[in-house]
């Protein structure tokens, strides 16, 4: 058993290394697949999927910052590192701006593990207290941000939109429904927008790591920032990093640094959390937290202290890797042709929907792709776009 764990978790990371370095393709989109396939996966134990998928989940926050940087092609998670991301990265700084998100990454496998029996001990008794209340605080945060944004209309009408055909979506008979909807917004939106981007990258630098680090205040405002938002992020439905970082930065101003710092820190503490999540109220607050829901049926104590060992593993071993590929991305940047590269991605994505949803999913495939083009093109947030989880769970709330 122990050998099939270790297993597991070093295949976890392999595969979150892949998605994590190709743009368009989600976790969610693997955890799908493994959900729809578990009558074929009878023979192997439950918690050594759940494993896979955990270890995947965690090396996929650590790297995604990857394409999100050196290619501008984020996915919902990341997408906030883009401006910061690519100041530095015009300046020939990209590598410094990608280690500054590993920093963030790293320093949230400490806060997981200080949160977590926390998480496990109180969060029940603050759910019960809060729950009728959650609509409410989602609408509040939803319309906070839109109305920060620039142009608030255009922002307000996405997330509408978005949040109409999410809420159809789960509605329709639709085969693994987050599947298409996530796929369109997040994964082939972004990817037709970056064939037609042909921005020159200048030569980077590659940095000593010791030489790349942050400030004290830098450090503090970061730090203070992720341990107000975080935690009370990571339980609400529909609420992700993006707009944890969001929130955290409003409240306390960051610089560049520490923004990339916050960004990196947050994607993975929302991750790592949504797992503990599942054992402390049964509620999953992400799309892999929700395939691990359904393929463990019941978490207990020795499942969850799996989970944690496994999430403080892939994250170490996924530290690694993110050096060694960074520094792979830096020398080989302005040989790669990544337009063959996303147009065989897009290739491969279509033919995935196509096969595990219905011709449902596939107009819910090309309705999102085009919202998410909307949205890029409009210059709105694609944190908007997350109204296609929240406006469900919203109306979930209120009206079930």
């Amino acid at each position: 058993m122990i050998l099939e764990i270790i297993l597991a978790l070093l295949l976890g990371i392999l595969a979150g290394t892949f998605t994590g370095i190709s743009p368009g393709i989600h976790i969610n989109l693997v955890s799908s697949l493994i959900v729809s396939s578990l009558p074929f996966l009878s023979f192997i134990h439950p918690i050594t999927i759940a494993i896979f998928i955990v270890a995947m989940s965690i090396t996929h926050t650590f790297l995604d910052f990857i394409p999100s940087i050196f290619i501008g092609a984020p996915e919902e998670d990341s997408f906030l590192s883009i401006l910061p991301g690519h100041q530095l990265l015009l300046e020939g700084r990209g590598y410094e701006a990608f280690i500054i998100t590993l920093y963030g990454s790293l320093a949230a496998l400490i806060i997981i593990i200080l949160l977590a029996p926390i998480f496990i001990l109180i969060l029940p008794f603050i759910y019960n207290a809060t729950k009728l209340a959650i609509p409410f605080v989602l609408i509040f945060i939803s319309l906070y941000i839109i109305f920060r944004e620039e142009n608030f209309l255009i922002s307000l009408i996405v997330f509408l939109l978005s949040g109409f055909l999410g809420f159809l979506t789960f509605n329709l008979p639709i085969k693994e429904p987050l599947m298409p909807l996530l796929t369109g917004l997040f994964g082939l939106s972004s990817l037709f927008i970056s064939i037609k981007s042909k921005s020159k990258i200048p030569k980077q630098e590659i940095a000593p790591l010791r030489s790349i680090t942050l400030t004290k205040p830098e450090l503090l405002k970061s730090l203070l920032a992720i341990f107000i938002s975080s935690p009370f992020c990571s339980f609400l439905p529909g609420i992700g990093s993006s707009h944890s970082a969001t929130i955290g930065s409003e409240i306390i101003q960051q610089t560049k640094k520490g923004f990339l710092f916050l960004v990196g820190a947050t994607n993975t503490i929302i991750m790592g959390l949504s797992f503990i999540t599942i054992y402390a109220i049964g509620k999953a607050r992400s799309g892999t937290a929700d395939a691990i829901k359904d393929i463990l049926q019941t978490i207990t104590l020795h499942d969850i202290v799996l989970i944690i060992i496994t999430i403080l593993l892939s994250g170490i071993l996924a530290s690694i890797l993110g050096i060694i590929l960074a520094r792979f991305f830096v020398r080989y940047i302005n040989k790669i042709n990544y337009q063959y590269i996303t147009l065989f991605t897009i290739l491969i994505l279509f033919i995935i929907n196509l096969i595990f949803s219905n011709l449902l999913g596939i107009l819910v495939l090309i309705t999102a792709t085009s919202l998410g083009i909307f949205a890029i093109s409009s210059n709105s947030r694609r944190i908007n776009l997350m109204g296609s989880l929240i406006v469900p769970a919203i109306v979930y709330y209120l009206f079930y």
